[in-house]
């Protein structure tokens, strides 16, 4: 018997399944909180929290698509700082190359966006929230982003650098 998947969940695979995807994410902290972004149909348990980002376009520089998917995501106009570093995520059928950079707000208002790609009755963002370390860090290690384990501390998320690969 095959598993009926649900309408975001077959979304997501059709349009980013079987092929490399290069997304591009921003660290936004305030007040000691990182953003997070709460999606649905990445992964089997329907739940995966990670900071704000997406897929570049042909032809759209790295930082601008970051700047592009802030907006979308999250409502906030955003500066781009330093890359970090990259991140391969691999749960397949989805495989991307992440590059991870520093950004800071510069205008707009933090609420809960769309994703374009994706329709109406298939969106796949649920919450846009600020979080402190501790939250991210009782989250069940398949609903958050990989890149946590390798740190203790909201600090060391900023200290990361290199590849990170799993």
């Amino acid at each position: 018997m095959t598993k009926v998947l649900d309408k975001p969940r077959e979304e997501v695979l059709k349009l980013y399944g079987n092929r490399l995807r290069l997304r591009v994410c921003g660290l936004y902290c305030e007040d000691d909180k990182l953003l997070m972004v709460r999606h649905r149909g990445i992964n089997p348990s329907d739940t995966f929290w990670c900071p704000p980002g997406g897929g570049a376009q042909f032809g759209e520089k790295a930082p601008d698509a970051l700047v592009r998917e802030f907006s979308e995501e999250t409502g906030l106009d955003v500066e781009v700082g330093e890359m970090l570093f990259v991140n391969e995520f691999m749960l397949p059928p989805l495989h991307a190359l992440e590059l991870f950079f520093t950004v800071r707000a510069v205008g707009g208002s933090l609420r809960m966006g769309l994703d374009p790609e994706m329709g109406i009755d298939e969106q796949i963002i649920e919450e846009v929230r600020l979080m402190t370390f501790d939250e991210i860090k009782q989250l069940p290690a398949e609903e958050a982003h990989a890149l946590f384990q390798y740190c203790n501390s909201l600090d060391d998320v900023f200290r990361l650098r290199g590849y990170l690969g799993h």
